[in-house]
């Protein structure tokens, strides 16, 4: 006797399909993610009028105070190339610090790295980049010359019990090389990971890439350095950055950078998003049950205060959606 196959309507074999995928995927899911929180210097450097430092400060006691375990607070670059974090040292200074919570500062040169450990910073870090063009106009140096200069850092900050995170940017594009080979990528990840970066943030510094892409320079990289010291930097100029923060975490990642309200643009594509906005973030990965600590409301609402200082519309579509503005 023949058998009979059964055959389900469409719309059954549509969901099927889809509870066969999302049950298989979130499996790959880490438990926890680490978020990042870089809007009050990442976010804040762009902005073309002086934050008053009082706003800055509240910001990130707001921040701290929705849970989130790192809020990366100003940073010591001279005052004559970004105004905006001329204030670094009392931003630092008059914060609330919050237990259990990390206040990374960056630090582009060892000058940098004295003044914020003079302000009280206990972490610090370092930025370098994928490509030679963007290394060269950014910081008028080699790749090779920028890893040296970070080698002086590392060792003060070893001799005095800092911790230093890494940077490297246009991991996915280059406003000046275009595409990115990722192994490139993987070399300079290896290099500040072996020089001491406990953690090392790999940054779609003008937002060009996609979940593809973000998968082919990330299994590169995890074939030179561990999940666990590897960090996404994600910024939404062509609206990929959840899809590729997305595509990160399957890959095992569990540290995310994101500003909160979207803060910080992008110089290289007129008008375009900046980062990854943090509610956004938050909200994503609690659909996926995975628990980060932070309280969303608590962080709408820093988001709401820090808008409505720089009177702009988020770019948060959480926020958006929450008609909170």
């Amino acid at each position: 006797m023949a058998t009979v196959k059964k055959v389900l309507p469409r719309r059954l074999v549509g969901l099927a399909t889809l509870r066969a995928v999302s049950t298989s995927s979130v499996g790959t899911f880490p438990k926890q993610v680490k978020i990042v929180e870089v809007g009050p210097r990442d976010g804040l450097q762009n902005e073309k009028n002086i934050v008053p430092t009082p706003v800055k400060i509240k910001l990130i006691d707001m921040l701290s105070e929705a849970g989130l375990p790192v809020v990366e607070a100003t940073s010591f670059v001279s005052p004559k190339w970004v105004p905006q974090m001329a204030d670094h040292a009392e931003v630092l200074k008059g914060i609330q610090k919050f237990p259990g919570v990390n206040y990374p500062v960056l630090t582009p040169n060892f000058k940098g790295f004295q003044a914020a450990v003079a302000a009280g910073a206990k972490e610090v870090a370092i930025f370098g980049a994928a490509s030679e063009l963007f290394t060269k106009k950014n910081i008028n140096c080699s790749i090779d010359e920028s890893l040296q200069r970070f080698d002086e850092i590392l060792k003060a900050a070893r001799a005095a019990s800092i911790s230093v995170r890494g940077y490297v940017s246009c991991v996915l594009g280059c406003p000046y090389e275009g595409k990115i080979s990722p192994a490139k990528v993987a070399e300079v990840t290896k290099k500040l990971y072996s020089m001491g970066c406990y953690e090392i943030s790999l940054g779609d510094t003008i937002g060009v890439g996609t979940p593809g892409a973000m998968k082919d320079m990330l299994s590169a990289v995890l074939q030179e350095v561990p999940g666990t010291a590897l960090a996404v930097h994600c910024h939404d100029t062509y609206g990929q950055a959840l899809a590729n923060t997305l595509t990160a975490l399957q890959m095992g990642v569990s540290v995310m950078d994101s500003s909160v309200a979207g803060l910080g643009g992008c110089p290289y594509a007129q008008g375009a998003s900046g980062n990854l906005a943090t509610e956004d973030l938050v909200y994503m990965l609690a659909g996926l049950g995975i628990h980060t600590g932070v309280n969303l409301q608590k962080l709408l609402e820093a988001g709401a205060f820090i808008c409505q200082a720089l009177n702009r519309r988020t770019n948060s579509k959480v926020a958006q959606a929450t008609c909170k503005l």
